[in-house]
């Protein structure tokens, strides 16, 4: 029987996290190494979401690697497809693709607490490896809602991530449920194609102004040629997000400027009073992620768009009934409704060292040390973990710090020589997260008088990262072995010569 295959490190998923993971390990020297994607392509959210409309929030300059700078953006604000396109483009300039698996969905990973390493299983076969990297990110699984009655509803259904590109559109009633940051992208996309759409709105969301623009070609040119113009625009784009961090985790009373712009901005689109106090929030801006749009309050002063102030109820047949009871008919549902994000799925494919999942660990709430290690998930890495989101900045100057600190996670693994593990201290752990959730508690996300994403079922926040990036990248610049339990694999050779039974101790850092 053939041995079963095993490297050093294992990296699941090949979005942003897992590309960059890819490219961090060869940058230190670990070439023994495999990338596994379920799909058939890397991209992670940005193949998946390829909905009418859909672009990124996020200034282009600031939402790419700082070590794979891109002078050919087309537009201040990146579409999906030229996202996608720099992810593969990455791929190659990097040479990642020897290292990446695809179709390899990854179905159990158990800790060998004897040979120190993970067994994984995946749709394409078994490996083992020293360290595993989980970068399969918080918005990989989309969510649908358990409505009554939908599955007796005779039209189409999809969700935002996953676009049924064949299912024609015009001429169709459609039902959007949900008003997130895809919904507001999709609504003004489908608008003039659909004979109605009738938009099911549990909440309004605060809708601020997208000041999208070409990037010219002299622009562009002067990036190419002179790279440091190009560095510079990054910087004052995130020198200014830097900056405005404050008023949403320390003041946020000070937000209330930013809501008379908001309301000013809705006013020029929306004259109809009805409509209008539908569209008004009742709670604090950036209590919820803040939308950009330009074209979505148009879209709704539309006269084939209603707005339904209630989320949807059930399902009778072609009918929808919302909370309220209003009823609409349609020929298709969309569901922009979110992802998994409080509720990891990958966790309940993961089996630590005291033989139960992470989901049992994290049943209580998601919790690790430094956003990147669990208590008794030992040499297990997250990139873009509990308590790593961002709020108004881009999500990769945050996956860049998880990367430091994988950096010298490896670093720090084989300076202790031998065959070794590193497991959080629950003390460090909850440490961490006890100073995570105290500055938590005056930030809009908690103090907004709103119910987002952000808060799990518990009502606790683990999702955004309660400061500036600077201050998480100061946390995140090394490893304190002194949070870490040292797991060494005792045993040797008997006098026979034959291997003797591997166990394992705990050595103190």
């Amino acid at each position: 029987m053939a041995e079963q295959e095993h490297v050093r490190v294992a990296v699941i998923g090949s979005g942003f996290g897992g590309l960059g993971a890819a490219v961090r390990l060869r940058r230190e020297g670990v070439t023994d190494f495999v990338v596994l994607e379920r799909a058939g392509s890397v991209g992670g959210t940005w193949r998946d979401n390829s909905y009418p409309g859909c672009a990124c929030d996020v200034p282009s300059h600031l939402y790419s690697f700082s070590f794979a700078p891109h002078p050919d953006w087309p537009r201040t604000f990146s579409g999906q497809e030229h996202i996608r396109a720099y992810l593969e483009h990455v791929t190659d300039v990097f040479g990642l693709r020897p290292h990446i698996r695809l179709d390899s969905e990854v179905k159990l990973m158990t800790w060998d607490a004897e040979r120190l390493r993970w067994d994984i299983e995946t749709s394409s076969g078994r490996l083992s490896a020293d360290v595993v990297v989980s970068a399969t990110g918080p918005l990989s699984d989309p969510k649908i809602p358990e409505i009554p009655g939908l599955d007796s509803f005779p039209g189409k259904v999809f969700h935002s991530a996953r676009w049924d590109h064949e299912y024609d559109l015009r001429g169709k009633r459609v039902a959007m449920v949900g008003t997130g940051a895809s919904a507001i992208q999709i609504v003004p996309a489908i608008q003039p194609l659909a004979s109605s759409v009738t938009l099911f709105q549990r909440t309004p969301p605060w809708v601020m102004p997208r000041m999208d623009r070409a990037i010219s070609g002299a622009e562009r040119a002067l990036h190419r040629t002179l790279p440091f113009t190009a560095k510079a625009r990054r910087g004052l784009l995130w020198g200014i997000r830097e900056l405005q961090v404050q008023a949403f985790t320390k003041h946020p009373g000070e937000l209330g400027f930013v809501e008379k712009l908001a309301k000013a901005n809705m006013s020029r689109a929306i004259k109809d009073p009805a409509l209008r106090a539908k569209l008004t929030p009742d709670y604090r801006i950036g209590c919820k992620r803040i939308l950009l749009s330009s074209t979505y309050y148009p879209a709704l002063a539309q006269p084939n768009v209603d707005v339904v102030a209630s989320g949807l109820r059930e399902v009778r047949g072609s009918t929808l009934v919302a909370a309220d009871g209003t009823e609409a008919e349609a020929d298709v549902i969309v569901f922009g409704t979110g992802f998994h994000v409080t509720d990891m799925p990958i966790a309940e494919r993961v089996v630590g060292a005291q033989g139960h999942t992470l989901a049992e660990a994290w049943k209580d709430g998601m919790e690790s040390l430094r956003g990147a290690s669990a208590a008794g998930f030992p040499n297990w890495m997250t990139i873009i973990g509990p308590n790593t989101g961002l709020g108004n900045s881009s999500m990769i100057l945050m996956i860049e710090s998880q990367l430091n600190y994988l950096a010298d996670f490896v670093k720090q693994l084989g300076a202790i020589g031998g065959r070794a593990a590193l497991d959080a201290r629950p003390s460090a752990v909850q440490a961490w997260n006890r100073r995570v959730q105290q500055r938590m508690e005056r930030t809009v996300w908690n103090t907004g008088g709103c119910t987002s994403w952000y808060l799990d079922a518990n009502g606790r926040n683990t999702t955004v990262w309660p400061g500036t990036t600077t201050e998480f990248r100061r946390a995140t610049r090394r490893v304190d072995l002194a949070e870490y339990e040292v797991l060494r694999a005792t045993g040797g050779n008997t006098a026979d010569g034959s291997a003797a039974d591997d166990t394992t101790e705990k050595v103190d850092a």
